[in-house]
């Protein structure tokens, strides 16, 4: 395999418990299992040579036309060639596994099939355990598969009638023409666990076309079913339910975990050293992408997350040494330690890889907000146990809230007193608040009262910039922050404050581009980082919400449309917009989604109101 595709280029498919990415000429290049934050099988997309692939592609000597889309309204992705001789498809999906329980088991369903003319496929399958750094053995077994060993790790790889395998070396090959009415299956098992107790035949019998149809059809009725509980009415209901979907496929189905993308190691900067792995449960994260499941209609997410949520806040044993670390893994593990995967040259020569996160041990303060937020938007909050653990830590932030700290976005170049924290815990003490008063829990709210009041003020009296006439990223600096586009969301101030709509238009002025917006400019803040980056999609749809709730409707509207052109073939975006409107960092991106779906229903909700207003 030569080169890169671009980030942008791929589709994801999943089981909900592990993704995988897909490339618009037909290859994953991304495939980490049992979990999401497991090592890799495939991972070509950070090395080319030495991560693994698994590519089904029409091999074709003339030119061939390739589009790529999703089965509406499921996570079934469609790789379509298109040449003289034909049409061919490669149909991709995971069958889903909403179980609680974990499985060591996962399957990627590949389909070629032909709807004109005929066609010939390869398939080439490369493996590499481990990151890349496993060895693995080859064996055909007696009905014709093939079975990949690592290091306690097995993959079969079978296929219908029509598709002979061979080895090629340590890999597989094969070769095969379909014509029109004509389909064939490649399913390829992933099996983990302890070397002596895997099966060696982790797909068990050997896929039959009906075998595979009923998979198919089983896969797109639990999308289609799913998608039922949605609210969403508006506007944009493609890209909502795209995005939707897409939060769906990035959560932990036996643990309700949410994780911040699929990817760990795509960079922020081509050649740069801003690579993380984003394989894990952040607080902030999984909070606000609850929420915004919660406004569509899906409360079974938020039920699952606040167990998951309630456990940690149980368990003991932080990094941090904090009762919330902002980050875990999927099954609530707090440790996660970072290391440089050396042997990998990085997407594009963008080095360091790094997986695991060193982050997982700063402090910021925020998280205890966006928590409380995800519980206040919620229908039930819960039994008394988890009020309970609720409130043990809304008193313990009491006596904690007033430190500085490493901030949203995870920076590494010392703590501050950052606004967007205050705001935070301001939040947390407000929902608080209006929890226990609402649903009659008992809570020491006469103290969280004094404590809110005391936040308001100081965010008041040190967050405000006479100078700019804006609200800025600390109390040190006159900076500006794309976070505090939370402020009126959230209910800090009104969204026509005459405080807010200076900041806003001061963020407009600095912080925008063309719609897109940068998180902070790193030149006036140092971050303790290398290099650029480029504009957060996050910071850009909220942008869009802060101006349709500030009433600049016209505005708000040219800004969305124009930010969903920056989306890729298939709906998706990474974390961030580079300088030729290229996908940037890891993907897809939950932070991106969420925030799609919550300006598309603020947007709705005031073209709505606008609509409705007296001429």
């Amino acid at each position: 395999m030569n080169g890169y595709p671009p980030i942008g280029a791929h589709g994801i498919v999943g089981d909900l418990q592990t993704a995988a990415l897909i490339a618009a000429d037909g290859t994953v290049d991304w495939w980490c299992t049992p979990r999401f934050d497991s090592p890799s099988v495939f991972a070509s997309l950070l090395d080319s040579d030495r991560g693994g692939y698994c590519r089904l592609h029409a091999d074709v000597s003339e030119e061939a036309t390739v589009r790529q889309l999703y089965l509406p309204d499921t996570a079934v992705l469609i790789t379509r060639f298109m040449a003289p001789s034909g049409v061919g498809e490669v149909l991709d999906f995971m069958p889903p596994d909403p179980s609680p329980t974990p499985s060591a088991t996962h399957r990627l369903v590949r389909v070629a099939r032909v709807v004109r003319g005929s066609m010939p496929f390869e398939l080439l399958c490369r493996p590499r355990f481990d990151y890349g750094r496993a060895p693995h053995d080859l064996t055909r077994l007696d009905d014709g598969s093939m079975l990949f060993r690592g290091p306690g790790t097995d993959l079969q790889v079978q296929t219908t009638a029509q598709i002979g395998l061979h080895p090629d070396g340590t890999d597989v090959s094969a070769r095969f023409t379909l014509h029109a009415g004509e389909r064939a299956a490649v399913v390829l098992t992933s099996e983990t666990g302890e070397p002596g107790e895997l099966s060696g035949r982790p797909g068990g019998q050997v896929p039959t076309a009906e075998a595979v149809l009923a998979e198919f059809e089983a896969c797109t009725g639990f999308w289609t079913d799913w998608l039922r509980s949605s609210r969403y009415r508006g506007r944009w209901h493609e890209m909502v339910t795209r995005s939707a979907i897409t939060l769906k496929l990035l959560t932990y189905a036996p643990t309700g975990a949410p994780i911040a993308a699929a990817t760990m190691g795509l960079p922020e900067q081509i050649g740069g050293e801003r690579n993380w792995d984003y394989r894990y449960t952040w607080v902030r994260d999984a909070s606000l992408s609850v929420r915004a499941m919660i406004d569509l209609g899906f409360t079974a997410e938020a039920s699952a997350f606040r167990r998951w949520l309630r456990e940690r806040l149980d368990a003991s044993g932080t990094a941090s040494g904090e009762p919330l670390q902002i980050m875990y893994r999927v099954d609530g593990e707090p440790h996660l330690t970072e290391e440089v995967l050396d042997h990998l040259e990085g997407y594009r020569r963008s080095a360091p890889v790094r997986a695991g996160n060193a982050a997982a041990d700063q402090i910021q303060l925020d998280i205890y907000g966006e928590a409380a937020y995800a519980f206040a938007q919620a229908e039930d909050i819960g039994g008394i146990r988890g009020w309970q653990a609720f409130t043990r830590v809304i008193d313990w932030l009491v006596d904690h809230w007033d430190r500085p700290d490493e901030g949203i976005w995870e920076t590494r170049g010392g703590r501050q007193n950052f606004t967007y924290s205050r705001l935070m815990t301001w939040v947390a003490f407000d929902r608080a608040i209006r929890l226990a008063t609402a649903h009659s829990r008992p809570g020491d709210v006469a103290r969280w009262q004094a404590a809110r009041d005391t936040v308001f003020r100081q965010i008041v009296d040190s967050g405000w910039s006479e100078k700019r006439r804006a609200f800025v990223q600390h109390y040190d600096t006159e900076v500006l922050d794309a976070s505090l586009l939370l402020m009126p969301k959230v209910g800090f101030l009104t969204p026509t404050d005459p405080d807010w709509l200076t900041t806003l238009d001061a963020m407009d002025t600095e912080l925008v581009s063309d719609s897109l917006v940068y998180r902070y400019d790193p030149a006036a803040s140092p971050d303790g980082l290398r290099g650029s980056e480029g504009t957060f999609n996050l910071c850009s749809f909220l942008y869009v919400e802060a101006l349709a709730r500030a009433g600049r409707l016209h505005q708000a509207r040219y800004a969305f449309d124009k930010m969903l052109t920056y989306a890729n073939h298939v709906g998706l975006f990474a974390e961030e917009i580079g300088p030729s409107g290229e996908q940037l960092g890891n993907f897809p991106q939950a932070f991106t989604h969420l925030a799609l779906i919550d300006a598309a229903i603020a947007l709705d909700e005031e073209l709505d109101r606008a609509e409705r207003r007296p001429r």
